[in-house]
């Protein structure tokens, strides 16, 4: 199976492409006026205490407070939770990590429980657990990489250690590689360290990588077997930056000179069109509704213009097995988290349920966020969650429409005419006027003066005043003025 990375660099932002066998598996996007934060860390300043939800805001230099849970503040280990005012009182200077960033109308989410990842391994400078990620299943691989990090620590002579999860990445990885990495975790907190001491509240103490670098670190593995990059520069510290810290991945690296785009040469650009759509056609003619919300995201599975050459149930499953695919596929591309309700077509096999859900596990085990398949409802509907730490690629990329407000619904024509016939009523028993002049979108003027003809002359006989319309050709469909004459 053939993985590519794609890097495409212009003044204004970073993009990364993760593309399997030609087909787009995910996009990153960063722009340089709007960088994500999750893993920098702060000196903040606590400026709310909140008892009753055991949170507090603290100020760590951007618009809006960030949030953090009691929870989230470290204490003694193993110790229950304490009270949010015995931990924090306002006022007080905290060094703090952001987790989420900063997603709609919600503030940036926060810990003091302070990580730094390198390539095999993340370094937990206030703890001194050693953890292996849970992908790592082979129990004697893990027994080894706890002893090559306790052997690594010991050699170096490091008193307080702190404590260390091995990442996936790890896998196979030999003592040498993970010495480099310790010993590179050591020099860059040891920096920070020093920099909290003198650094005043609130400030930046420490920022992530750039998203080139972060995608070599976190999103490389023996899959990959190129990884493009269309801008000199950016080829030149990625470059080094692979030197030091990643030297076996070397040879995968390549400058792309071409003159046609690099994302336009792959198709990218179409696919992530596409991932803005509401709408995502199967190969089988049958579809999915993908709808975030602030809470969920519900998607919705049809059987369309497939219409199968067996039973109905066979039609329902091929569907479905389809559908547990391209799912998966969506939910890396869009970058969706938080709980996902997926609408299943039914299905009165049960073999048939457990083979679907089956597909849609294996899918996921490609996907670098966390998922939780938790299993399906009384109502068929399966449940998941997956771990949402930045925007989702719509959250980038788009804004509420200004027309709807975000609905993705306009009222009809007839609406705004009701509404405008209230609104002159309003105006006649509030003041006095000579008429009216109503200022509205094309097709709303179309309508008074054609199916609601009747009823504005019935209004302009109970009102004794005229009223006139005047098309606004840069109004939406739900604006409109009643002027006084």
């Amino acid at each position: 199976m053939s993985e590519e990375i794609l890097i495409n660099i212009t003044p204004m932002e970073s993009r990364v492409a993760v593309v399997e066998n030609g087909v787009l598996q995910e996009v990153h996007v960063e722009r340089t006026q709007r960088r994500g934060i999750v893993g920098n860390i702060y000196k903040g300043k606590v400026v709310r205490v909140l008892p009753g939800m055991q949170a507090a805001f603290v100020d760590i230099g951007l618009d809006r407070a960030a949030f953090i849970h009691a929870s989230e503040i470290s204490s003694r280990e193993g110790s229950a939770v304490e009270s949010i005012s015995a931990l924090v009182h306002e006022g007080q200077s905290l060094v703090v990590q952001v987790t989420k960033d900063p997603i709609g109308s919600k503030g940036a989410r926060l810990t003091t429980q302070l990580s730094i990842p390198s390539r095999y391994l993340v370094y937990m400078p206030r703890t001194s657990h050693v953890g292996i990620s849970l992908k790592i299943e082979d129990e004697a691989e893990r027994e080894r990489l706890k002893q090559v990090v306790a052997d690594c620590i010991a050699a170096e002579g490091i008193e307080e250690a702190g404590g260390f999860i091995l990442r996936t990445a790890a896998d196979g990885a030999r003592a040498d590689e993970i010495l480099v990495d310790i010993r590179y975790l050591r020099r860059l907190w040891e920096q920070i360290s020093a920099q909290i001491q003198t650094a005043p509240a609130p400030s930046v103490i420490y920022e992530d990588l750039s998203l080139a670098l972060r995608t070599l670190r976190d999103l490389v593995n023996p899959r990959i077997e190129k990884i493009r990059i269309d801008s000199r520069e950016t080829f030149q510290k990625v470059t080094q930056f692979v030197d030091e810290l990643m030297p076996e991945i070397a040879d995968r690296l390549e400058h792309y000179p071409g003159e046609r785009p690099i994302f336009d040469l792959y198709g990218v650009e179409d696919e992530i069109q596409k991932a803005l759509e509401r709408k995502v056609l199967l190969k089988s003619g049958g579809y999915l509704i993908i709808d975030p919300t602030e809470a969920m995201t519900t998607i919705d599975v049809n059987t369309g213009a497939f219409v199968g050459h067996r039973t109905l149930e066979e039609t329902i499953f091929k569907t479905n097995l389809e559908a547990a695919t391209a799912i998966a596929r969506q939910l890396r591309l869009r970058n969706l988290g938080g709980i996902i309700i997926i609408d299943f077509i039914d299905m009165e096999d049960e073999e048939h349920q457990r083979q679907v859900l089956r597909t849609l596990e294996k899918q996921l085990e490609r996907d670098h966020a966390k998922t939780n398949i938790i299993g399906i409802t009384e109502l068929g509907l399966v449940q998941m969650t997956r771990k949402r730490t930045r925007e989702s690629l719509i959250q980038v990329l788009c804004e509420p429409c200004s027309a709807c407000q975000g609905r993705r619904l306009l009222k009809t024509a007839e609406t705004i005419c009701y509404e405008i016939f209230r609104e002159i009523l309003r105006e006649a028993r509030a003041y006095q006027a000579e008429g009216y002049l109503v200022l509205a979108n094309q097709k709303v003027v179309d309508r008074l003066l054609d199916e609601e003809s009747g009823n504005v002359a019935d209004l302009e006989a109970f009102i004794g005043r005229p009223i006139k319309f005047q098309v606004e050709t840069m109004y939406s469909q739900e604006q409109y003025d009643v002027v006084l004459l």
